[in-house]
């Protein structure tokens, strides 16, 4: 039989051999809804697609409920015997550095370290390597990484642009004294104000070899993340960075190869990364038996989730030394249509974070409810979703959103389109 059926006619002959009368508990004849014909008939199960038959497409053209439905019936029925075990291990992932002018280097992960090497001053401040979870194919997945790419290219050419709203504005002053706008203002304070840094991005495109949901479902995570930790050591050896300035974010599974990898690279040098993010970590389908498997504290000296998709492709399991929950465990969030767009999501705020004058966009408290958030009942002090996480928190924090960006609820009046310089560059580069 095929593996691939995700167990559902296996399921489907353990539920029908189950099947019985409704159970009724003394003279109430209250319907317990224990028996697991009544959480989902045989019908149900015959009309579940087999992994190989989904795909991405299909999940963006369906409902958010509707999608969120069929992947937790997937994720359960592929749970009940545990042997349902990896077997994809991608061999050829492509890497990417984006450059200012809206271009990229690239080159297959393998030999990427010796492309860097010939790039000037690489390395030098801090690094952040981002492992993608879904591929580019689905439009809300590549809108939300070219957000994400343009926000650390804001952020790293910061101090760049400050000096160019220092000419734009002292020229502006000389011809027009005492009549700038407020937008002018708001744009120079924000300039002023933000953080400066310098940096470089690697983009780790595993997502684009997950060309199909049999291949997510089915990729080892454990011997991905071994193949990236011994990438990032070599990177750090050759390159001679220091293993500190490296920032470790992954997306939906990639979130778990970004853990796995840190994990191993611990195992290899004996020292921590400094932080792993996950954006919307996803259910893990297929595990190795007796086996630790996804992103968890201690896979950094920081790990920091954001969770947009809890009960569709994302899960509710807590997964780092603190968990942020927009808008409460749920489904999605407000205006994401299906579930793809709903994981995409956790990009697209933290992405936001990111941009220059935006790092407390996004302030969460201690909750474990959105019920609770709102009734002002949360406890402990405030905290900053994404860029700004402070590294001494810890536990699950809950936040409102709004359904367009921007997302934060305090986020600078000015929108995200009004920035300058690199901004442009990257935005009309439409392969991100």
């Amino acid at each position: 039989m095929n593996s691939m059926r995700v167990l559902s006619l296996l399921a489907c002959l353990a539920v029908a051999a189950m099947a019985g009368p409704t159970t009724r508990m003394g003279d109430n004849s209250v319907n317990q809804a224990l028996k697991p014909s009544q959480w989902l008939s045989v019908q149900q199960l015959e009309s579940i697609p087999a992994v190989d038959e989904l795909t991405l497409e299909r999940l963006e053209n369906m409902s958010l409920e509707k999608g969120a439905e069929l992947l937790q019936q997937v994720y359960h029925l592929s749970q009940i015997n545990h042997d349902v075990e990896p077997n994809f291990v991608p061999s050829n992932v492509q890497a990417y550095v984006p450059k200012p002018n809206g271009e990229k280097i690239v080159a297959p992960m393998t030999e990427m370290i010796n492309r860097l090497k010939q790039k000037q001053n690489f390395g030098q401040d801090e690094v952040t390597i981002i492992v993608t979870g879904l591929p580019q194919t689905s439009e809300p997945v590549k809108k939300a990484n070219r957000k994400l790419i343009q926000a650390y290219m804001q952020r790293y050419n910061q101090q760049q642009q400050q000096q160019e709203a220092q000419k734009y504005n002292r020229d502006f002053e000389e011809s027009n004294k005492n009549q700038r706008t407020s937008s002018e203002e708001d744009y120079s304070e924000q300039a002023k104000n933000a953080n400066t840094n310098t940096g470089d991005i690697i983009v780790i495109d595993l997502g684009s070899t997950l060309t199909n949901y049999k291949r997510y479902a089915m990729l080892d995570i454990e011997k991905t993340g071994a193949k990236l930790g011994k990438w990032i050591a070599q990177l750090t050896n050759e390159l001679q960075l220091p293993y500190e300035t490296i920032h470790l974010i992954g997306q939906n599974v990639g979130a778990h190869v970004a853990g796995a990898a840190a994990n191993e690279f611990t195992r290899l040098t004996g020292q921590k990364l400094r932080r792993v993010t996950g954006l919307d970590p996803s259910h893990i389908v297929a595990k190795n038996r007796n086996t630790l498997t996804g992103l968890a504290r201690g896979d950094a000296e920081f790990v920091d989730a954001i969770h947009t998709s809890v009960y569709g492709m994302g899960t509710p399991i807590r997964s780092g030394d603190v968990d942020f929950y927009p808008n409460g465990p749920a489904t999605g969030v407000p205006g994401a249509e299906n579930v793809v767009e709903a994981s995409m999501r956790a990009t697209r705020y933290f992405a936001e974070s990111v941009r220059p004058g935006y790092e407390r966009s996004f302030p969460a408290v201690p909750a474990n409810s959105l019920k609770q958030y709102k009734q002002n009942d949360g406890f402990g002090k405030r905290a900053y979703m994404g860029i700004d996480a402070a590294y001494d928190i810890e536990g699950d924090y809950i936040l409102q959103v709004n359904p367009k960006s921007p997302f934060g609820r305090n986020a600078p009046a000015q929108k995200q389109n009004s920035y300058h310089g690199v901004h442009t560059s990257w935005e009309s580069n439409k392969d991100f």
